[in-house]
């Protein structure tokens, strides 16, 4: 990994390298480039497709998790194609392989692509939901943090239980979240660093009800939740953080919930690795920002 702090207050995280060396080593079936690294059937599978030999499949395991080691450091643009990947290493078929050849020609295409951070400000956290997106019909959880401009801190994980609405997901979600918020707080504090009363960013207001009142915002349709999903409630009540809406077309955690295409695609990953060339990371941080304000 190359860091570069040249340019005064903004630090450049690189793996170009890494990358260089991973093309290398890819099979000529994964020639080719593309736009994005994933197509819109990503979470579907093919109980059909032929399975992959022996051989083909520990290559794809191989590839698979140095690509897990690249998107948790600089490349968090293949971070929902690669966590999806990782779920099927284990019996990898022909769908399977061709999904993971996706991702390895949008690298090819996109190899110069950098990670940029530009520390302003307090964390902000986006927490979002695709409500009962897998197969098994459970939810998948995306996180976005950032401490001004990039991504600081990033996840995409499936959710372990089934929810019977998207409210009921979004809450879950911030659950899912709030270890890693907590931590941060701990650490900044620990630094020196003045922690004041972190943001959560939230599209579902139901969620936002439930997550400040707890129970006291519990309806018929959401009694049956167990109360460890309302621990936010308590730290809202200490100071340590609060909720605040934010509009679908601004959640940042969208990217990392389920395959975005064209220019979605490019808009948010403009702004998760902070490409200050691109008009729409202001234009999103102002108008976030602007409406937890309101």
């Amino acid at each position: 990994m190359q860091i570069d702090y040249r340019k005064k207050g903004v630090v450049t995280f690189s793996m170009k390298e890494y990358i260089e060396k991973m093309l290398k080593e890819t099979p000529y079936d994964m020639e080719g480039n593309a736009r994005t690294p994933t197509a819109i059937h990503l979470l579907n599978t093919n109980d059909g497709a032929d399975k992959l030999s022996e051989d083909k499949a520990q290559l794809f395991h191989h590839i698979v998790a140095k690509l897990l080691y690249l998107c948790r450091r600089t490349r968090q643009d293949i971070q929902t194609a690669i966590v999806f990947l990782c779920t099927r290493v284990k019996n990898p078929d022909e769908d399977d392989y061709k999904k993971l050849t996706r991702v390895i020609q949008y690298l090819r295409a996109t190899r110069d692509i950098t990670l940029s951070t530009e520390p302003s400000n307090s964390p902000r956290w986006w927490v979002y939901s695709s409500y009962a997106i897998h197969l098994d019909m459970k939810s998948h959880t995306g996180v976005f943090m950032t401490i001004g401009k990039g991504g600081a801190y990033t996840a995409s994980c499936k959710q372990k239980i089934n929810t019977k609405s998207s409210t009921e997901a979004e809450l879950i979600a911030i659950d899912d979240a709030m270890a890693h918020v907590l931590w941060t707080r701990h650490f900044l504090a620990a630094q020196g660093v003045p922690v004041p009363v972190t943001t959560i960013y939230q599209d579902n207001k139901s969620t936002i009800l439930l997550s400040e009142n707890g129970k006291g915002s519990s309806s018929r349709c959401t009694k049956h939740l167990d109360v460890r999903y309302f621990f936010v409630t308590d730290r809202i009540k200490q100071g340590e953080v609060k909720v605040a809406y934010c509009p679908t077309e601004n959640m940042l955690a969208d990217f990392f919930t389920k395959p975005l295409k064209g220019r979605a695609f490019r808009r948010m990953c403009s702004i998760m690795l902070y490409m200050p060339s691109t008009d729409d990371v202001s234009e999103v941080h102002r108008s976030v920002l602007g409406k937890a304000k309101k």
